[in-house]
Parts: structure tokens; sequence; C-alpha cells
């Protein structure tokens, strides 16, 4: 036993003074709370947050046990519809960002490794992309196509793909002339065994960090597509929507916008807290503390 205590306390001595930051702590406990509670929803209300109580209409919140948050005009409870709302809302940034992850990484690749004709044509068709406003782009293609989460999906995956391609192809621009590169086409490896092998998982660091940032940026862009009509299922509990159905209560029954609003600024903190103390840990020379 007391070979044992030495070892723990040195070991929480590095923990502490190597992870014990501000953006990390408060950034991973936003974040783990929301992803617990968005998992255990079925659980903790499994009325799935549809229950309509017209005789519990508007109540004020912290009034009521079994209405810890209040109710909005249809009588339903505004907490459990505030943790399912987060399934559509991670849900999207999760999917779309990962989508986009793949398809730019592996577009930047190619384009930065082989150059010529392939990355001359990405990177225009990148910049005449970036320069569409994503908003106006996509209330056009959802007027046209119509509302949906899985349309939102595609859609940030197609308009954000670019970030990565652009990003991973900068890297493989200055990592392709490197010793360990040079080293590997001399021993007969493959273009694409290089490239996946020994390319890729030098530019990973730059990639995490823009993937944890887009996460939070792509909840805020479902809010607001759902906010305007153009996103999930009005009978789906969602935050945009309950922004939407409480914009015409606000000096009546504020809760019914605030406490949504509040869930979205959390859980947004909490993933630009993680992404600055990932660019500290992965980018020492650049980190902000």
């Amino acid at each position: 036993m007391s070979d044992i205590k030495p070892k723990t306390s040195w070991f929480l001595r590095f923990f502490i003074s190597r992870y014990a930051s501000f953006e990390f702590i408060v950034g991973t406990f936003l974040t783990v709370t929301l992803v617990l509670l968005v998992l255990f929803a079925s659980i903790l209300f499994p009325d799935g947050a549809t229950k309509v109580n017209l005789a519990a209409r508007l109540t004020e919140p912290f009034q009521s046990s079994e209405f810890f948050l209040g109710t909005d005009p249809l009588g339903r409870d505004i907490l459990a519809r505030i943790v399912h709302g987060g399934k559509i809302s991670l849900l999207v940034g999760l999917l779309s960002a990962l989508g986009a992850v793949v398809v730019g990484t592996v577009v930047g690749l190619y384009a930065g490794y082989y150059r010529g004709w392939l990355d001359t044509f990405v990177m225009r068709f990148a910049d005449i992309q970036l320069a569409l406003p994503f908003i106006l782009l996509a209330i056009t293609i959802i007027a046209i196509v119509g509302p949906g989460t899985d349309r939102i999906i595609i859609l940030m995956i197609v308009s954000q793909w670019v970030q990565y391609a652009r990003l991973v192809r900068g890297a493989v621009l200055s990592l392709r002339e490197r010793e360990f590169v040079q080293a590997a086409r001399s021993y007969g490896l493959s273009n694409t065994k290089i490239i996946f092998s020994h390319i890729l998982p030098n530019a990973m660091g730059p990639l995490i960090i823009l993937l944890t940032l887009n996460v939070a940026n792509n909840i805020l862009l479902e809010s607001s597509l759902t906010f305007l009509g153009l996103g999930a299922d009005p009978q789906t509990p969602s935050w945009g929507g309950m922004l939407s159905e409480g914009r015409n209560y606000v000096q009546t029954a504020w809760w019914v916008t605030v406490f949504p609003g509040i869930a979205i600024m959390l859980t947004v903190l909490g993933l630009n807290l993680l992404g600055d103390w990932l660019r500290d840990e992965l980018d020492p020379l650049g980190h902000t503390r």
C-alpha cells in the first residue's frame, strides 16, 4: 500500500498540471453534461416531450416540481423539450461536421499531393463556393427540395468541405517534400499509402481543432434554419423550433425562449472552449494562455 500512494499522488499532480485549465474543465463539463442528458433523454422524459397539458399552459418556471422550467403555450414541459431537442442539434452538428471533414480531407490530400490541374480546379471551385452566403444558399435549396434534418446535414456537408480541403491541401504542400515522405517514396510505397499513412497523420492536429469548432457552428446554423422554418419537423422538439414558437410570447412568457437560448449558448460555449484547449495542446507555438 505504501508504494501505491506516491504513484497515485504523482499521477494526480501530473493530470492537474497538464489538464487543469479553464477551457478544459468548463468545456468538458458542459459538453459531457449535454451528451449525458441527450443519451438518457428517453429515460428522464419517457413521453418524448410531446405530451400536451392545456391546463398547465404557460406555467412559470421554478413554481412546480413537475415543470421545473415551466411550460410552453401548449402546456408541454420546457425542460423535457430542451433535453430531447438536444438530439437534433447534436445529430446535425456531428454528422455534418464528420461528413465535411471526410470529403474535404480526401479532396485536399489528393489536390495537395498531385497538384497540377486537379489542385487548380479544386481550389478555384472552393473559392467560388466560399463566396456564396450559406444562409442564402440554404434558403434557396431548401425552398426547392423542402425542409428536413437530412437535407440540412447534406447541405452543410456540401457547403463546408471546402474549409477542410483548403486546410489539408496547405498542410500537404509543406509535408510532401519532407524527408520522411521522400524516404517512403524511395522504399517504393504507393502514393495512396504515402498519403494516408505518412502525410495524413501529420495533418490531423488542425483538422481536429476545426472539426470541434465546426460542430458548435453547425449547431447554431441548424437552430437558425429551424427558427426560419427550414429545419426539423415542427412536431419534433428542437432548440430552433422552440425559439420560433416562443417569439410571440417574449413579453408575457419569457422562459419559453430564454431557456432554449441558454441551452444553445452553453453548448456552443463548451465546444468552443474545448476547441481552444485543443488548439493550445496540438499547437503549443500558437497557444493563447
